[in-house]
C-alpha cells in the first residue's frame, strides 16, 4: 500500500476491533518548548485523513503554546494488541471553528463542563477546588447546551513523514518510511 493516509486508517480500524484500551484513540503529541525541548503527553485523535491527524485541546494549555512558538509537532502511536508502531512528523495548524464545533458536540456532556470549568496547566491552589468548580459550573449550565469556549479548538498535524512498524517477535520488524515529496510520497524500507 502506497498511500499512508490509507495505511493509517486501514491500521487504525483494525486496532480498534476487540481493541483492550480503555483509551482506544489515545496517541502521544510531541510539541517544542520555547527552550527547544520536547515535550509529549497523550490526546484523543479524533481523525485521519488526507488533510493530517486531528486532535483537540485548549489553544492556551502547555502544547498550544508550544504550537503557536514552533508548529513542529510529532505524533507516536503504539498499538501492543496488534503489534504496530506509528510516527507522525509533520506541522500542526489550527483547524476552522466549523470543525472544532463538530467535535465540541462528540464530547460528552461531563467533558464538556470539565472543559469550561478549568484552565488546563494553569496551577490549582487545592484538590478540593476541582469539585467546586465543576460544581459551580455544573449549576450554570444546568438543563441548558454547553457552547464551546473560545480557547477551545483542535490541530491538524499536516506529515512531511509517516513511519509505520510491524512488530516482529524475530525481532527482524517490518520498518516502513513515507516521505512527503512534490505533493506525493516517497516509500522507504528501514532495518529494524
Amino acid at each position: 500500500m502506497d498511500n499512508p493516509i490509507i495505511k493509517f486508517e486501514s491500521w487504525w480500524q483494525e486496532a480498534l476491533v476487540d481493541c483492550p484500551l480503555r483509551q482506544k484513540s489515545a496517541v502521544c503529541v510531541s510539541t517544542i518548548d520555547k527552550d527547544g525541548f520536547p515535550s509529549g503527553r497523550f490526546v484523543d485523535l479524533k481523525s485521519a485523513n488526507e488533510k493530517g491527524f486531528v486532535f483537540c485541546t485548549y489553544f492556551d494549555s502547555v502544547k498550544g503554546k508550544h504550537i503557536a512558538h514552533n508548529s513542529k509537532t510529532a505524533m507516536t502511536i503504539w498499538w501492543d494488541h496488534v503489534g504496530y508502531q506509528i510516527r507522525v512528523v509533520g506541522t500542526a495548524e489550527v483547524i476552522t471553528d466549523v470543525e472544532a464545533d463538530v467535535f465540541w458536540q462528540t464530547r460528552s456532556r461531563s467533558a464538556q463542563l470539565t472543559t469550561t470549568a478549568f484552565d488546563q496547566s494553569e496551577p490549582l491552589v487545592a484538590e478540593d477546588d476541582l469539585k467546586t468548580r465543576l460544581q459551580d459550573v455544573s449549576t450554570s449550565f444546568a438543563e441548558q447546551p454547553i457552547p464551546r469556549p473560545n480557547n477551545w479548538g483542535g490541530y491538524c498535524i499536516k506529515p512531511v513523514s509517516i513511519e509505520f512498524l510491524t512488530f516482529k517477535e524475530s525481532r527482524l520488524h517490518l520498518r516502513e518510511l513515507f516521505k512527503c515529496k512534490d505533493n506525493g510520497w516517497f516509500k522507504q524500507l528501514l532495518q529494524p
